[in-house]
């Protein structure tokens, strides 16, 4: 068969004797089969309006948003928000408090503005607001700090035990955790302590253990024993005297088979660790032996 004939025979051009031909050759029942077939199949409806319409949707949503700004309302806008920035942060840091603290073993002076002066025990922390000082005098205490206030308006020292109010005075504030003291030095005292009201004339004191209160008499002395490079107690827990210790000295106390609730009455030296631990042991009768930052008081029939 030439090979020109099965296109002829698709498009119906074949001569009588070509066709003839044609359908005696043996390609002719495969072309005949296929032919039939392919009447039978059907192209699948093609919609253009749809089709354009699904391309115009497709093309607008990926199509990037542009927002226009002049760029002097960007600058204005950017000016603005700076602007809010600097009266915000300038109203914060002028409003912020004033905070000065002591490390273990270290003292220190503070000068407020009033003239005002603040002796810092070791392990305490005072913070304050220079802004409107003069009007109102409002110190936070955390641990104890002797005060020789100048006159003027009220003078408020605050704790988490209680507050302290004076015009012009000295007087001492302690407050530890589960201690709360005050004494009077110079005039006159006011302290709260919850609901309750206390006046302290100059030589007198309020002690408060675990929300127990003991009013009493102290010795007239121009400042607390602290000041003076000793810590003395009365009539205190124990506990409390070792607490101290590790506050001057930066150490750490360790107790065997001692009775840390007993009530201390004594005076150890914050200058002379040996002096303070032979004047901590001996009304106790008791031992201690110190390595490296440690001391270890123990009763002397521990093994």
């Amino acid at each position: 068969m030439q090979e020109n004939y099965l296109a002829k025979w698709l498009n119906n051009e074949l001569s009588e004797e070509e066709l003839k031909e044609f359908k005696n050759s043996e390609e002719y029942a495969s072309y005949q089969r296929i032919l039939a077939a392919s009447d039978q199949l059907e192209a699948p409806e093609f919609d253009t309006d749809m089709a354009w319409k699904d391309f115009h949707d497709r093309r607008h949503a990926h199509k990037p948003k542009v927002v226009k700004m002049r760029p002097i309302q960007k600058m204005m806008r950017i000016a603005a928000a700076i602007a809010v920035l600097f009266v915000i942060s300038y109203f914060y840091f002028d409003s912020l408090n004033e905070t000065i603290s002591t490390q273990y073993a270290h003292r220190e002076t503070v000068i407020l503005p009033d003239a005002s002066e603040v002796i810092l025990n070791a392990g305490s922390e005072i913070s304050f607001s220079k802004k409107g000082w003069d009007q109102q005098r409002n110190i936070e205490l955390e641990g104890e700090a002797f005060f020789k206030v100048a006159e003027g308006k009220k003078f408020t020292v605050s704790t988490a035990a209680g507050t302290v109010t004076v015009l012009g005075t000295q007087f001492n504030v302690e407050q530890r955790d589960g201690f709360f003291e005050v004494s009077c030095y110079e005039g006159l005292v006011r302290v709260n302590f919850k609901e309750l009201e206390t006046q302290l004339p100059a030589g007198s004191s309020i002690v408060i253990f675990n929300g127990t209160v003991v009013e009493e008499k102290v010795a007239i002395n121009e400042s607390p024993s602290w000041v003076k490079d000793e810590s003395s107690f009365k009539s205190i827990p124990f506990k409390f005297v070792l607490n101290e210790l590790e506050r001057q000295y930066d150490i750490e106390v360790v107790t065997d088979n001692i009775d840390t609730v007993r009530l201390f009455t004594g005076t150890f030296s914050n200058t002379n660790l040996k002096l303070a631990l032979e004047s901590i042991s001996a009304p106790y009768q008791i031992s201690y032996k110190f390595e490296g930052d440690q001391v270890l008081f123990y009763a002397e029939e521990t093994p």
